[in-house]
């Protein structure tokens, strides 16, 4: 790989993460280059138990090419490790509550007294404001910022499967700490960084509530047309002959007229549908009509007639065939990973179209002895870590997934 591909390389990174935020940050960081350093407590990472007491799928995912030390933040000798570490850091991240990181020592005042060049990034609730120290959560931020209104399953508000918010929120994070390294003379100010899941879902939903302002303008009133997709008929999923879901992308009249040619719609020139306003207005004839066009064909013809026409459609993938889509297994999409004897296909960090090979996925603690050697620690003196509880390496048996019972 390229050094232009790895242009972080040599820049150190702390994290303090737990679930997504965080750890999908440096997660992109590390891709990027840079060497991160993975800082749990004794408990671990929220995601180290979560499937049968055993590591998530977001392990897996987003702390390959990680290093791992576990430190004990509430004691005076793991807060002493903490300030070395921080010292030697360009970057530090972390997700924690605000009150939780002024009692581990963690905030841009502790990690400036240790280290004033270093970059601090706090992911949290909230950012400035009357809720700061609140605490939200991915489908908080979802609930307060007009996502999961929108999204509803038998009429109940629903949150969204992936936890999108928080992967932005660290997406953005990636964004400010690059600005930041890429600023000549950045000031103690620009060092400090805070992004809010909550003013992270504002931003994300900013052409919803622009365009809600726009029509009650307008209109003179309010008018909302629900569902994500945006009231206009043929756009969505519709069931096929052999009982498969195919996701059409119908938004143009051009893409109207296409489709019903396509399909042999007896609908195909009719100037009564010709207009998105006119099929609109005729939204249950017209959802009919692509709904029986489509299921007139198996996947494999709906398929073939779509794409000569040169029409946006994908079949709705379940997520077990996801990966065996020919597109998915390019050279330079999946990266392979051995933990625990498991193999994994993850996919890479889009953009790249190399893989570096690095460290698979850490195990808590598993970097604690070379790590307190690297700052400096005497064999003595990491024993004295290890034996207090302020440091902890990992033992065989950590975080073990639990044994799958056979049915009998």
């Amino acid at each position: 790989m390229t050094d232009r591909s790895r242009p972080l390389a040599g820049k150190r990174v702390l994290e303090l993460g737990t679930m997504i935020a965080a750890p999908f940050a440096t997660h992109i960081l590390s891709q990027l280059g840079a060497e991160v350093i993975k800082i749990e407590p004794p408990a671990g990472d929220t995601t180290r138990s979560l499937v049968r007491g055993g590591p998530s799928g977001t392990i897996v995912a987003y702390s390959h090419s990680k290093q791992a030390i576990c430190l004990d933040l509430t004691t005076a000798d793991g807060k002493a490790v903490f300030r070395r570490l921080a010292a030697t850091a360009d970057v530090v991240i972390h997700n924690l509550a605000p009150s939780a990181a002024r009692k581990l020592g963690v905030t841009a005042d502790d990690c400036a007294a240790a280290n004033p060049d270093v970059i601090h990034v706090h992911v949290k609730g909230y950012t400035h404001g009357p809720q700061a120290d609140d605490l939200m959560t991915n489908p908080i931020a979802e609930a307060a910022t007009g996502a999961m209104d929108d999204h509803r399953v038998d009429g109940r508000p629903t949150r969204f499967g992936p936890s999108y918010h928080d992967q932005f929120a660290g997406t953005y994070a990636v964004i400010r700490v690059l600005a930041t390294l890429l600023n000549p003379a950045p000031t103690a100010a620009d060092r400090r960084i805070e992004i809010g899941l909550y003013e992270t879902g504002l931003h994300l939903a900013a052409r919803d509530l622009a365009g809600m302002q726009l029509k009650t303008q307008l209109l003179g009133r309010l008018e909302k047309e629900g569902g994500g997709e945006f009231s206009m008929p043929g756009y969505g999923s519709y069931l096929t002959a052999d009982s498969r879901w195919i996701y059409l992308l119908i938004l143009t009249d051009a893409h109207w007229a296409k489709l019903t040619k396509a399909l042999d719609m007896p609908e195909d020139g009719d100037p009564a549908y010709a207009k998105l306003r006119d099929r609109k207005a005729a939204r249950e004839t017209v959802e009919a009509a692509v709904s029986a066009a489509v299921g007139r064909y198996s996947q494999a013809e709906a398929e073939r007639r779509l794409r000569a026409a040169g029409l946006g459609f994908n079949e709705v993938v379940p997520l077990e065939r996801v990966l065996e889509a020919p597109q998915a297994r390019q050279p330079g999409k999946l990266r392979e990973l051995t933990f625990r004897g498991l193999q994994f296909e993850v996919p890479e960090f889009a953009g790249d179209g190399e893989i570096v090979p690095n460290l698979p996925p850490p195990e808590i603690g598993e970097h604690t002895r070379p790590l307190l050697e690297a700052l400096g620690y005497a064999p003595a003196e990491i024993e004295a870590l290890l034996s207090s509880g302020a440091a902890k390496a990992y033992q065989d048996g950590d975080f073990a997934w639990a044994p799958v019972r056979q049915k009998s």
